[in-house]
C-alpha cells in the first residue's frame, strides 16, 4: 500500500497521505512524498499540487510518536533533516500547492500545511494547531519559522508554547487559513479553488514565478529579493502565455493559456 497516493486531475496533482486514522508520518512517508513532489514539479502537464490526508477525520497528525519514542537521538535528527528537505522542496517547486485540510491538523501535520502556499479546510472537520511543547519537544519541522513568518513573532511564540489547538474558524481569523469550505462540497470546492490556476483560465507559469519571488524573496534582503523579482518577471516576458496575455489585452479578448 503506497503511503502517499498520488493522481492527476485535469492538471492538478493530488497527493493524498494515507495511513489512517491519523495519517501520522514516517521516514518512509516522508520518502514517498519527496518522490511525489519531483514528479509532480516536472510534470508539464501539472499546473497545481493539491495535498490532503485520506479519510475525513485528519489531515495528519504529525510524526508517528511511537516511532520517535523507540529511536535513538541520532536516527531522531536525521528523521527531522530529511523531512525538512522535503518540506523545503515543497516550498521551492514553482508550481502552486495548496493544502487541504480535510480534518485534524495538529503537529506536524500543521507543518506540512505551513509548507504549501495556500491552505483550505473543511469546516468543521477537526482543530488545527502545534502542541509539541506538550510532548517536551519543538515543531521540528520547520514550524517555528513559518508559524512566525506567517501570524508574527509573538503570536507565533503564544501558540506553540500554549500548545493549544483551535477549531478551523479561528485558523481563519489569525491569517493561517485562506478559505473555509462547506463540509458537503468541501472536495469539490477545493478542485474548483485549484483548477482556476490552470490553463487557459490562468498563466500557470506566472503564478508559479510569483510564488517563487515572494517565498525567496522574504528570505533575503529587500534589494536581492527586487533582484529576484526581476529574474522572475524576464523569464516570464520571454513565456508564450506574456505574449498571449498582452496581446489579449490589446485585442480586448480573454488570453487562452497554455501554461507555456
Amino acid at each position: 500500500m503506497a503511503l502517499v497516493e498520488y493522481r492527476v486531475e485535469e492538471g492538478v496533482a493530488v497527493m493524498e497521505l494515507n495511513d489512517p486514522p491519523a495519517n501520522t508520518y514516517t521516514h518512509e512517508m516522508m520518502r514517498e512524498l519527496d518522490d511525489a513532489v519531483l514528479k509532480a514539479r516536472f510534470d508539464p502537464e501539472v499546473y497545481v499540487i493539491v495535498i490532503r490526508g485520506a479519510g475525513e477525520k485528519f489531515f495528519s497528525a504529525g510524526a508517528d510518536i511511537r516511532m520517535l519514542q523507540k529511536a535513538d537521538p541520532y536516527f531522531k535528527y536525521f528523521f527531522c533533516l530529511h523531512a525538512n528537505e522535503t518540506l523545503n522542496r515543497l516550498e521551492h517547486t514553482p508550481k502552486l500547492v495548496i493544502a487541504a485540510l480535510n480534518g485534524h491538523t495538529v503537529g506536524g501535520g500543521l507543518e506540512i500545511a505551513l509548507a504549501c502556499d495556500l491552505r483550505l479546510a473543511r469546516q468543521g472537520g477537526g482543530k488545527i494547531g502545534l502542541p509539541e511543547v506538550n510532548l517536551g519537544v519543538l515543531p521540528g519541522t520547520g514550524g517555528t519559522q513559518r508559524l512566525g513568518r506567517l501570524v508574527g513573532k509573538s503570536k507565533a511564540i503564544e501558540l506553540m508554547a500554549t500548545g493549544e489547538t483551535f477549531e478551523f474558524e479561528k485558523g481563519l481569523e489569525l491569517g493561517l487559513l485562506n478559505r473555509i469550505f462547506p463540509a458537503e462540497t468541501f472536495w469539490n470546492d477545493v478542485l474548483a479553488f485549484a483548477r482556476q490556476f490552470c490553463p487557459p483560465n490562468k498563466a500557470a507559469k506566472a503564478v508559479g514565478r510569483i510564488k517563487r519571488a515572494v517565498c525567496s524573496g522574504l528570505e533575503v534582503p529587500f534589494g536581492e529579493g527586487l533582484a529576484i523579482e526581476r529574474e522572475m518577471q524576464q523569464q516570464l516576458f520571454e513565456s508564450e502565455d506574456a505574449k498571449e496575455g498582452l496581446a489579449a489585452y490589446v485585442e480586448k479578448r480573454k488570453p487562452v493559456f497554455k501554461g507555456r
